[in-house]
């Protein structure tokens, strides 16, 4: 049972996909796929260099997750692109039905899973609010009472009496959400639907979800890649990691967890015969390698220096050749760079620099580094010849012996040192 503050209950819900096993578009497709498989012959209407899922291999989107959702509250759900959260909308809003497990619901769902969920393209955006009222369970008399609230928000009104297949997609997304947030529901289902929307619309749509969560004790539950709108709007995160749940709690660390598992992919040590280039800036230069001088772990104390190693040819004479070193936070915001002092550099096949970097002003965290190679010109423009786009996590400790630790959520990344003042008496 739920009880009344308990909007939404999860137990040991998982959703399984059976992969390959409706392929065919069309009656011919499907005629074709049964007569290979009698004649023991490969898929015909397979994709050149597909993967045969027709054996009925299965798919966990999620796995036995279980958590609860009281009434008023804001969940931001996050995690990786096939991290299961838009299946655990689906399923939330009855789009398609758990494997194993149970949903308990405790109120009506207005949900949008992508931009215009639930529009017909030929009725008009009047006619649209009215058939999402209906499906909703509304009474004409409640819609028309909402009628007007709804098009003011949207800020579509000059088109409320066009077919919505004329609509542009911030259309569509200002109308839709327009709808789902003025209409009666106890719960309201989000999928990334303010990605589309402008930025000044996005404000106001937050400060919406904020006032109706507020106001009238609306269940909130929104998926965004978005760290920025989930810090606006949320007070809760959970984090999805291959159909389970690895975090539920506090937005601040919720997010940290969320990138931590980004930077435990990053390599911490780059060469350029091993890992595979994503762009290619040309021929001129290329870093070689590139690694931090350490034993093992990229963990450095804010008092040290960073240093590190790297290796660079170059096809050409490089009169004022430089290197440029930038620091990250995990959310991947540069709060520091340094450009050597530009150096020349001969035709060579291989030459080895070793650079240093101070942290004095880091504080305790994760930081993400990347490593670019260039020249800069008597302008101070500086010109890329090679740039991996690799990014090194490391790691910086407090200096036990310098007092307080430095609160991130809520004095920032960077701990400057102390200002130069004057005392007007």
């Amino acid at each position: 049972m739920v009880s009344d503050e308990i909007m939404l209950k999860i137990e040991n819900v998982s959703k399984i996909y059976r992969l390959g096993e409706i392929g065919g578009t069309t009656l011919r497709d499907e005629l074709q796929r049964l007569k290979a498989k009698i004649r023991h012959k490969e898929d015909p209407t397979k994709k050149i260099g597909a993967k045969n899922y027709n054996k009925g291999e299965k798919f966990k989107a999620l796995d036995n997750i279980s958590f609860e959702v009281k009434k008023g509250e804001r969940i931001g759900i996050i995690g990786h692109n096939g991290a299961g959260k838009s299946t655990l909308l689906k399923l939330i809003s009855r789009v398609t039905g758990p494997s194993e497990g149970k949903i308990y619901l405790n109120g009506r769902v207005a949900s949008m899973l992508e931009v215009g969920t639930g529009f017909h393209p030929e009725l008009t955006g009047r006619e649209n609010v009215y058939m999402n009222g209906a499906i909703l369970g509304m009474t004409k008399k409640e819609i028309d009472d909402k009628m007007e609230n709804i098009i003011e928000f949207s800020e579509v009104r000059q088109f409320i009496d066009t077919p919505v297949k004329r609509y542009s997609s911030g259309m569509y997304v200002k109308l839709a959400f327009s709808v789902a947030a003025h209409l009666d529901s106890e719960i309201m289902i989000m999928d990334e639907v303010l990605a589309v929307g402008d930025m000044l619309f996005q404000n106001k749509c937050i400060n919406k979800m904020k006032e109706v969560s507020e106001q009238d004790d609306k269940t909130i539950l929104y998926v965004s890649h978005n760290m920025n709108t989930i810090r606006q709007l949320c007070d809760r995160v959970i984090v999805l990691n291959h159909g389970c749940i690895m975090f539920d709690g506090d937005v601040e660390e919720g997010i940290k967890h969320y990138y931590s598992e980004s930077l435990d992919n990053y390599p911490i040590e780059y060469d350029y015969a091993k890992i595979p280039r994503t762009y290619d800036f040309g021929n001129i230069a290329k870093i070689l390698s590139f690694c931090f001088m350490m034993d093992n772990e990229a963990v450095f104390i804010n008092t040290n220096y960073i240093s590190f190693s790297v290796r660079v040819k170059s096809n050409i004479d490089i009169q004022n050749a430089i290197f440029r070193f930038s620091i990250r936070t995990e959310t991947g915001d540069t709060i520091g760079t340094s450009v050597t002092k530009p150096f020349y550099l001969q035709k060579t096949t291989g030459k080895q620099y070793t650079l240093s970097f101070d942290l004095d002003e880091l504080t305790e965290g994760k930081y993400i580094v990347q490593i670019m190679f260039g020249c800069i010109d008597s302008n101070h423009f500086i010109y890329e010849y090679d740039n991996p786009g690799i990014k090194m996590p490391i790691s910086v400790k407090k200096d036990e012996q310098r007092g307080i630790k430095w609160q991130h959520k809520y004095h920032g990344s960077v701990n400057f040192k102390d200002l130069e003042f004057l005392c007007l008496e």
